[in-house]
């Protein structure tokens, strides 16, 4: 018995990191589209390092996780529940990744005035804090429904990133100067796009731990 409320309770703080991640991932997001709207070179650089901490942070729950099942030998739900944390935080890491190829173009962008009103970009951006926000609870709650209903949002993510290619595709018609900035704008809602894909990915794991289904929610 007290086997099993020990691995519990490193469930339990494994669950807690995780979520933890999930926030570090919401706040460079939010932290990266900040530094694009009032480009803000010298904050893009600093993405880097909250990058870094993110990858520590999924070596430190994947470390975790691995020992447990080396010493606990888990069984059914629980290893499930474990191979799909470190697939989860693998996602995670990834979604960071994506802020850091955000922040390079915003670099390269510099201080150059902005070809479009940025208005499409923060809006994907919200949508997307706003999936990391409900993911968080459906974790929490092991909550497969509401990770279902979260996914369906990576589909105005899509909607909104063909629009930007659109308007994009049309500037650079009209001036062939537009291209280079057009280029990144565009690397940026591609990016966003991914992001939004890889949440998915992590409400499919929900889904995975709660249910046992194995579904496609891209």
């Amino acid at each position: 018995m007290m086997i099993r409320e020990g691995f519990d309770n490193d469930l339990k703080y494994l669950s807690s990191q995780v979520l933890g991640m999930m926030d570090m991932v919401r706040d460079i997001l939010t932290e990266v589209i900040r530094t694009l709207e009032e480009q803000d070179v010298h904050g893009a650089r600093e993405i880097f390092k909250f990058d870094d901490r993110i990858d520590e942070k999924m070596n430190q729950i994947e470390e975790k996780c691995i020992e447990l099942i080396a010493l606990q030998q888990p069984k059914a739900k629980d290893l499930r529940t474990l191979f799909s944390l470190i697939k989860m935080v693998t996602d995670l890491e990834r979604m960071g990744d994506y802020c850091v190829n955000i922040a390079r173009e915003v670099i390269l962008i510099g201080k150059e005035p902005l070809m479009k009103e940025l208005k499409d970009i923060p809006k994907m951006r919200d949508i997307i804090l706003n999936m990391i926000d409900a993911t968080k609870i459906s974790f929490k709650e092991l909550d497969a429904d509401l990770a279902i209903e979260v996914s369906r949002d990576d589909e105005m993510i899509d909607e909104i990133y063909k629009d930007i290619y659109n308007e994009i595709l049309l500037k650079i018609h009209e001036n062939r100067e537009n291209i280079s900035q057009g280029t990144k704008l565009l690397f940026i809602g591609r990016y966003l796009e991914r992001i939004a894909d890889h949440l998915t990915n992590v409400c499919e794991k929900i889904v995975y731990i709660t249910r046992g289904e194995r579904l496609e929610l891209n």
